[in-house]
């Protein structure tokens, strides 16, 4: 019998540039992408002190346009994107009918009959069949929209002078979490800003076939910036520094908003969503667990999957575990019972064949100055 042929990456429009800069690649939820250009942690480092550029093409979206656009958002998230202005986005959870995370995802609203979700490379598909399978009787067409763009995340201290260059749209009035339509290199952009690294920054969303001329011109102004190309290595630990949830570690479709600190974008007040009922009943009852920081007491490095202890008894596991190359410290996060979830408790991580000292920290480990 013979084995079933693997399927074929996926490649977003920059893939022969990443190749021809040298850029190591990896397997990232089917696609071809790439994790660090000159190394994660010179890549972590232009980012927390100049700017960084990303290749985020993997990234799905989806458009929700219709009489009931809002009606079908408001029924499949957790948020309340009743609440959003024309040219406002907020952070938000997919979820599941029983409270759990299909996604996490970021809602813009373009107008209100026309919603525009960004959701996790390896979820498009899962999330697209997810939203029509509870469209229900809603007018509102679905469009699983992520061939039909490219997406740059430009990221740090130095992001708005750089991207600045490029369009006549004066970004600095643009407040965090918010978007505008304009040009940028004369291609027509979806210009946000937002991002996944705890700095400034923006994301652009415009047609593939304009990657690489925006990719090259941007990389080659950002020269005197000290702009560094940036993989999904330094991606990573940005976030986690950060403070950020990664979907398939801090969230999937076994965790609750509440369990996961997500109490900020889950508003039972606004009516009818897929789970409420049972996120109702959690909140009431309380959690079991919750979702904790940590900070290693020694050169240790926790790495996802490590055992978490309170004396010798196991109490979780860790979620995310690595370096924070800005801080110089060793990191993670961990799901544990919520009465050792404070400040200061100290934990054991179980690092090969030693326990490492660890303690309980505040979250996010990094917040960038104002």
């Amino acid at each position: 019998m013979s084995t079933p042929a693997k399927a074929e990456l996926r490649k977003t429009s920059l893939n022969a540039k990443h190749r021809r800069m040298g850029a190591k690649m990896v397997d990232f939820g089917g696609w071809d992408m790439p994790v660090e250009y000159t190394g994660i942690l010179a890549e972590h480092m232009a980012v927390r002190t100049r700017v960084g550029l990303f290749d985020v093409s993997h990234m799905g979206e989806i458009e929700i346009q219709g009489p009931q656009a809002l009606d079908l958002v408001q029924r499949v998230t957790c948020n309340d994107a009743s609440k959003l202005a024309v040219g406002q986005a907020h952070y938000s959870g997919l979820m599941t009918n029983i409270g759990t995370f299909v996604d996490d995802l970021l809602v813009h609203k373009f107008s209100d009959t026309h919603y525009f979700l960004c959701v996790n490379a390896s979820n498009q598909d899962k999330d697209y069949a997810h939203v029509n399978a509870y469209r229900g009787g809603l007018i509102a067409v679905i469009e699983n929209a992520g061939g039909r763009y490219a997406q740059l995340a430009i990221q740090g201290p130095r992001a708005l002078e750089l991207l600045q260059k490029f369009t006549s749209v004066q970004l600095a009035p643009i407040k965090y979490y918010w978007f505008t339509r304009g040009e940028v290199d004369g291609v027509q952009c979806i210009i946000a800003r937002t991002g996944y690294t705890g700095e400034d920054g923006f994301e652009i969303y415009f047609a593939p076939e304009f990657a690489e001329k925006i990719w090259d011109h941007l990389m080659d102004a950002g020269q005197k910036l000290g702009v560094m190309a940036c993989g999904l290595g330094a991606r990573n630990t940005l976030r986690l520094e950060a403070g950020m949830a990664l979907y398939g570690h801090e969230i999937d479709d076994t965790t609750t908003p509440w369990e996961a600190n997500l109490a900020w974008i889950c508003k039972p007040g606004k009516g009818e969503f897929l789970g409420r009922e049972k996120l109702l009943k959690q909140k009431g009852i309380g959690v079991a667990r919750t979702l904790a920081g940590f900070e290693m007491e020694s050169k240790l490095i926790a790495r996802d999957g490590y055992s978490v202890l309170e004396g010798e008894r196991a109490i979780g596991t860790v979620t995310s575990g690595g370096p924070a190359p800005f801080l110089k410290k060793n990191i993670g996060f961990a799901y544990v019972p919520p009465e050792v979830n404070m400040p200061g408790t100290k934990i054991g991580v179980a690092v090969r064949a030693q326990v490492a000292a660890a303690k309980i920290v505040s979250v996010p480990f990094y917040r960038r100055p104002k």
